[in-house]
C-alpha cells in the first residue's frame, strides 16, 4: 500500500514550518502566509544514508596559502552601476536586486551584460520570450554578442546548461519563476525560492561565475520570498524612483563594498543613463532668495556630496493634534527637529501641520541634513527667506547643539561648485581637517575656503541666527508672533464655540 504523501506548512515570508495550518505565523507574525507544501519521500524511509556514494570533501587550506586573483571583479562599464557595487561584481559573488515592477530591472540587467567584453553570459528568462528579450535589446542598442538566452525555468535542466555551457556571468530574471519538479510546489513558494537559488549559488561559487538574481517585490516594497535568500547571496540591491524619471539604486547588503553608495540613472524610451551630476538636477539656480521653506544642503552620500533642495510648509492644523507629512525623510526625524526648534528657539511648531519634501524625490538618511531640516522649518513657519547663495550642513541634538559632520571641505566645494558662497554649519574635529587636507592635497584650513564657514555656532538658535542674519530682536519677535497667532487662534475657537453652546440655549 502506497503511503500517504506528506506535507507541511510553510511561511512564504520568514520560512517558518508548521506541521498544520495556522491564520498567523508564530515566528513573524504575518497573516494568511502559511502554505500547503509537499515533502518530497525517500526512497528508503528511515535508512541512514549512503556515505560511500558521497565525493570526498576537499582539505582545509590555510589561510595563509589562499591566493587571490588580480581580477576578482568585473567592471559593466556602466558607472552607476559599478559605484554601487563597489568596482564591478566579484567573481563567485552572487546578487540579489529588488524594485517595483516596471522600473528597469530588466533593463539595467541587459544592458549590463550586454557591453561585457569577453566574458560569456547566460541569460534566463523566465517571464519573456527570446523575441521579446531581442526587442528590448535592439530598442536599447545593445549588441550582447556573447549573451545567450534561455526560457528554461526548471533548475535540474537549467543546471545541465550551466554546466555544459559555463558562463562567466548568469542573470535569472526572475528567480520566482524557478522550480523544482522534484518539489511538487508551484514555482515562487518558499521551498522553491531557497533551493533553486541555493543550487544555483553552489555552482557560482565554485566556478568564479557571477550571478544576479532578479526579484519581485511585495505590496510593503520589500524583496518577496523568504528572508534567507537575503542571507545567502552577497549583494542585495534595491532599484527605487522618485515618481518621475530618475532611478535611484542602492545597496542595503554588499560584503564586498559599501552599503552607503547610491547610483543615480535617468529613465526613458532608450534605456537607463547614468547621472553623473546629480546636483543639477536637485537644485533650481535662482537669482535672488531662495522662497520661504526652501533650504540647500550638501548631503554625503557614499563617496561623493550632492546638493539637494530641502523643502518645508507648514499650516495651522485642521484638528487637536497636528501631523508630520513626509516621505523623503523619515517623520519621526522631521518630529524631533520640530521639537528642538520649539524648545530651543521658541517658535511653536506643535499646532501645526508639517509637510517635508526632498527635491527630485531623492530618499536621505544622512545625519547631516538635520540643521538645514531645522532651517527649512523655522523658514516655513515665520516666512523669512534663506538670503541667496547660502546652504546649510549639520547634526542637530535634542539639547539644542550642533554637532560636527564629516567631510565639511568636500561640502564646502561641491556647494561652490554650483555657486553657492555661503555656507552655515558646525566646526568639524581636526582628525577629520586634517584627514581632509590629506584626501584633497591641500594644505589650507578649512577656514581659508572662499566659502565663509561658520564654526562657532554651536547652539540651533545661533546657527538660525546665522543663517536668516538676524539678530536676537527678531528672533524673539518671530517666537512672539508665532505664540500670539496660536493663543489668538484659540481664543477664537473658544469664542466661537460659546456662541454655538448659545444658539442651542435659544433653539
Amino acid at each position: 500500500m502506497a503511503k500517504k504523501e506528506r506535507t507541511r506548512f510553510v511561511c512564504s515570508s520568514c520560512g517558518h514550518e508548521e506541521p498544520r495550518w495556522l491564520g498567523r505565523c508564530p515566528d513573524c507574525s504575518e497573516w494568511n502566509t502559511l502554505i500547503e507544501t509537499r515533502v518530497p519521500v525517500a526512497q528508503r524511509a528511515g535508512a541512514a544514508p549512503d556515505r560511500s556514494a558521497r565525493e570526498a570533501a576537499p582539505a582545509p587550506t590555510a589561510l595563509s596559502e589562499i591566493t587571490v586573483r588580480s581580477d576578482l571583479r568585473r567592471p559593466f562599464g556602466i558607472d552607476e552601476l559599478d559605484r554601487v557595487l563597489g568596482g564591478g561584481v566579484p567573481r563567485g559573488a552572487s546578487v540579489l536586486i529588488g524594485g517595483q515592477p516596471g522600473i528597469g530591472k530588466s533593463t539595467l540587467m541587459l544592458q549590463a551584460v550586454g557591453g561585457l567584453k569577453n566574458t560569456s553570459v547566460l541569460y534566463v528568462a523566465g517571464e519573456e520570450s527570446k523575441s521579446q528579450i531581442k526587442v528590448r535589446a535592439d530598442r536599447l542598442g545593445v549588441s550582447g554578442d556573447a549573451v545567450s538566452i534561455t526560457t528554461e525555468v526548471e533548475i535540474e535542466a537549467l543546471l545541465d546548461l550551466v554546466r555544459a555551457a559555463k558562463p562567466d556571468v548568469i542573470v535569472v530574471d526572475s528567480i520566482q519563476t524557478l522550480y523544482a519538479a522534484e518539489l511538487g510546489a508551484v514555482p515562487g513558494t518558499v521551498n522553491q525560492i531557497k533551493y533553486c537559488a541555493f543550487e544555483l549559488i553552489e555552482w557560482a561559487r565554485t566556478y568564479d561565475a557571477s550571478i544576479f538574481f532578479v526579484a519581485h517585490v511585495t505590496k510593503d516594497g520589500v524583496i518577496a520570498g523568504p528572508k534567507v535568500v537575503e542571507h545567502m547571496v552577497d549583494a542585495v540591491l534595491f532599484f527605487d524612483d522618485s515618481g518621475g524619471e530618475l532611478r535611484f539604486l542602492r545597496a542595503s547588503k554588499n560584503r564586498f563594498g559599501s552599503t552607503d553608495e547610491i547610483g543615480i540613472f535617468a529613465m526613458d524610451e532608450r534605456g537607463l543613463h547614468p547621472i553623473t551630476d546629480p546636483s543639477s538636477l536637485f537644485v533650481v539656480v535662482r537669482d535672488g532668495a531662495l522662497p520661504p521653506g526652501v533650504v540647500v544642503a550638501p548631503v554625503y552620500e557614499g563617496s561623493r556630496i550632492l546638493l539637494v533642495e530641502i523643502q518645508a510648509l507648514t499650516v495651522t492644523a485642521k484638528s487637536g493634534l497636528s501631523r508630520v507629512y513626509s516621505d523623503r525623510i523619515d517623520s519621526s526625524r522631521v518630529a524631533r527637529v520640530a521639537a528642538v526648534i520649539e524648545r530651543h528657539v521658541g517658535v511653536r511648531l506643535s499646532d501645526q501641520d508639517i509637510y517635508v519634501n526632498v527635491a527630485g524625490g531623492m530618499r536621505i538618511s544622512e545625519v547631516g541634513i538635520e540643521l538645514p531640516l531645522a532651517a527649512a522649518l523655522y523658514s516655513a513657519r515665520t516666512g523669512l527667506a534663506v538670503p541667496a547663495g547660502t546652504t546649510v550642513v549639520g547634526e542637530l541634538s535634542l539639547a539644542g547643539e550642533i554637532r560636527p559632520v564629516t567631510h565639511i571641505r568636500r561640502r564646502a566645494k561641491a556647494a561652490r561648485e554650483m555657486g553657492l558662497v555661503r555656507l552655515i554649519g558646525p566646526a568639524s574635529d581636526a582628525r577629520d581637517r586634517a584627514n581632509q587636507r590629506g584626501a584633497d592635497g591641500d594644505s589650507d584650513d578649512a577656514a581659508q575656503d572662499p566659502i565663509e564657514m561658520y564654526t562657532t555656532a554651536s547652539t540651533i538658535a545661533a546657527c538660525i541666527k546665522n543663517v536668516f542674519q538676524l539678530t536676537n530682536e527678531p528672533l524673539r519677535a518671530a517666537a512672539a508672533r508665532s505664540d500670539a497667532g496660536h493663543q489668538e487662534r484659540k481664543s477664537d475657537e473658544r469664542s466661537d464655540r460659546a456662541a454655538d453652546g448659545r444658539e442651542e440655549e435659544n433653539k
